[in-house]
């Protein structure tokens, strides 16, 4: 960290800025990279920040996303990064260098080892998007033992008590984000007029230097940035797109004329002014924060379930996480709140029936089967008791514009249909695989008026919606609140949708008592994020004769990787802000997923299964395709009722168990939809190897 001090010291005797330039390593190639870090240096950078690449880069804009795919594609991980800084360094590089990206790779390599050889091969520290300071205590620690810089980063949302607090523990500089939103610039853009009142701000707390970053593209925003306050101006996606404009042998001379036009190397460069710049925006109502959002001691809600949890967020959205926190504590208890969700019962249709599933109880001729029948709730699933408590609650944090991610449609049509009765903006995220497979919910979010965007990234799934959606909060976090729709995202949304989905568990606790004069033997689930699972065990956590079986998304089995199973077959990491299990690669790159039931197709599960897994209180299986389609015919063809295929996991599952335990024991199956939404899909897939597999011929 040593060297970074000097280099802003250095530029602070001159009157200047430092120039900080980033580049993802392996783009556009894996041997261009070492090149590149050489012509930044010769074209005046005096830092520079190396992306590690990631499969899910949740705070960055397109340019370097695509960057991060491609450098993938390269076969680039962490060790490949640290082997070019080591050859770099070998060839002559003196810029300090800072490892920038997301933790999920780092913890994946192993934080001692990652900070130990990136300390050998020539690192002077990391800056990681997100690994607040409060979860990473442990890691900074090594850092500083390494001496190896943790840098924190200032957003213009960051409130007054914060900017205190990572000022405090701030090592070499704060990376200070310019403005709200994922990283990107034009060279036709404008830097946010309210920059020198950030950094004035940040300025009473701090005497370290402050470096300046996102939107960035030209020497005119540098001055600008100097003019505001800065001691350090970042210059990324412009200089990865100039890159990309290059042809394959001139990268290098590109690289290097373009950090010459910002630095102004071998000319005399003017010093700081003080002065207002027609390059200056004006700031919109998220610029900066009213400074009164409470602390983060504060908060009193368990931000973690076991080792599972907690809140892996860009520093821009850290404090709303606290405020949403406060205001969810503020209604759980408030009996006006629970008046008015009350008051909805007849537009959501609750309470949901209990179901004595006769039929199917002949068929596994054992355990009584019941189905708690979430399904014949308004919209068609459990998605809608969440999505009332959410709009109830964004009302009251003055939010007009709701977003939310959806992946078999369910929760998107729940919340467009809340949207349209509060008279409130809808945008839904969906994956373009997701949309066509589930064009029916496509149809009625439209109908109810909700603006649906396809997402074209990744798998086109449910995880690339929620990358969308989270992109979408950090950009209009002052006029939008984002109503997710599962047990995922940092704390505490798991918590939230937990409260908000334990009326499942509640209802069949009243009803199996006042149908059977007791508790049920076992509750079966089906689990993607975990809502309606999670909604069903949790008012019974403490009753140990009940058994809590949840089921995966088998898809074709778990030899291979064609499936959607975290819990049985994942790993603990982190994404989309929390730690639980987790489908990824031996590099932390996340992995694809698949199975039938479009809404159990994420690669991540809720916090709180992953503790109840490894306390043993729940156990986790699955049901793959095949399973998922037998269970969907048979509740069909002897019920009479078409079950969505997420709940034909639960369905098929729930008819094995059954067919193991005594007739006098009761079993409930957790009906989480109906299955108008899949009848096109189950049809498609019966024109071709499921026909003759299933012997189902319609």
């Amino acid at each position: 960290m040593d060297a970074i001090k000097s280099v802003f010291e250095a530029k602070k005797a001159e009157g200047r800025p430092a120039l900080v330039t980033f580049i993802t390593a392996g783009y556009p190639r894996g041997h261009d990279t070492v090149p590149i870090l050489l012509a930044m240096e010769a074209g005046g950078a005096d830092i520079i920040e190396v992306g590690i690449p990631f499969s899910d880069p949740i705070a960055d804009g397109p340019v370097i996303q695509e960057s991060n795919n491609i450098a993938l594609k390269n076969e680039i991980d962490y060790t490949v990064v640290l082997e070019q800084i080591k050859e770099a360094r070998g060839r002559g590089l003196t810029a300090p260098v800072l490892l920038m990206g997301y933790y999920n790779p780092i913890l994946a390599y192993g934080e001692d080892r990652a900070i130990e050889e990136a300390r050998a091969a020539g690192a002077n520290g990391f800056i990681m998007v997100d690994l607040p300071p409060e979860e990473a205590g442990n890691f900074r620690q090594k850092c500083a033992h390494a001496r190896l810089s943790y840098v924190p980063l200032v957003a213009p949302s960051t409130s007054l008590h914060r900017i205190e607090f990572l000022a405090s523990i701030a090592d070499t500089f704060l990376y200070v984000v310019s403005k709200m939103g994922t990283t990107g610039s034009s060279i036709h853009g404008s830097m946010n007029s309210a920059l020198p009142q950030l950094i004035s701000r940040i300025r009473e707390y701090t005497t370290l230097p402050l470096a300046v970053g996102f939107g960035v593209a030209t020497r005119a925003h540098f001055d600008v940035a100097m003019d505001a306050g800065a001691d350090g101006v970042v210059v990324g996606s412009r200089l990865v797109s100039v890159i990309k404009e290059s042809p394959a042998g001139e990268i290098p001379q590109a690289v290097e004329r373009y950090c010459c036009e910002l630095s102004l190397k071998g000319q005399n460069p003017r010093v700081r002014l003080r002065s207002a710049s027609p390059l200056l925006t004006s700031p919109s109502s998220s610029t900066l924060c009213n400074g009164n959002y409470q602390p983060s001691s504060s908060t009193s809600l368990p931000r973690r379930f076991g080792e599972f949890g907690g809140q892996y967020v860009p520093e821009s959205i850290f404090d709303s996480m606290n405020q949403l926190e406060a205001a969810h504590r503020a209604i759980i208890d408030d009996p006006a709140f629970w008046n008015e969700f009350e008051s909805l019962s007849g537009f959501m249709n609750r309470p949901s029936k209990l179901f004595f599933a006769e039929n199917l109880t002949k068929h596994a001729n054992g355990a009584k089967i019941w189905f708690k029948r979430e399904d014949l709730n308004h919209t068609g699933s459990h998605n809608i008791n969440n999505a009332v408590a959410q709009i109830l609650l964004a009302r009251r944090l003055g939010k007009r514009r709701i977003i939310a991610e959806t992946g078999a449609g369910q929760h998107g049509v729940a919340t467009a249909s809340v949207c349209a009765r509060f008279g409130m903006e809808c945008v839904i995220y969906m994956g373009a695989e997701d949309a066509r497979r589930q064009s029916q919910n496509v149809l009625r979010m439209k109908i109810l008026g909700a603006k649906v965007i396809t997402v074209e990234s990744g798998s086109q799934r449910l995880k690339d919606a929620v990358n969308e959606a989270m992109r979408d909060c950090v950009t209009n976090l002052s006029t939008t609140y984002f109503l997710v729709g599962s047990c995922f995202g940092p704390h505490p949304f798991p918590t939230m949708v937990r409260d908000y989905q334990r009326v499942i568990g509640r209802e069949i606790k009243s009803q199996m008592k006042n149908a059977e004069g007791k508790l049920p033997d076992v509750i079966v689930a089906c689990v993607g994020g975990g809502s309606n699972a999670i909604g069903a065990f949790y008012d019974f956590i403490p009753d140990k004769s009940v058994r809590l079986v949840g089921v995966e998304g088998g898809g074709e089995g778990l030899d291979g990787n064609r499936h959607s199973a975290p819990l049985s077959k994942g790993e603990p990491g982190v994404l989309h802000g929390v730690r639980t299990y987790l489908l990824q690669s031996e590099t932390g790159q996340i992995s694809e997923t698949h199975t039938i039931g479009a809404g159990l197709n994420y690669p991540v599960v809720s916090p709180e299964h992953a503790w109840l897994k490894d306390s043993g209180r729940a156990e986790y299986v699955v049901a793959t395709d095949e399973e998922a389609l037998r269970g969907f015919r048979l509740c069909s063809q002897l019920e009479g009722i078409i079950p969505a295929l997420e709940s034909s996991h639960a369905i098929w599952e729930g008819i094995r168990l059954a067919k193991t335990l005594p007739k006098e024991s009761n079993l409930v199956i957790c009906l989480s939809g109906r299955g108008d939404k899949d009848v096109e899909h189950v049809s498609e897939l019966l024109l071709g190897k499921w026909a003759d597999r299933l012997q189902w011929h319609i």
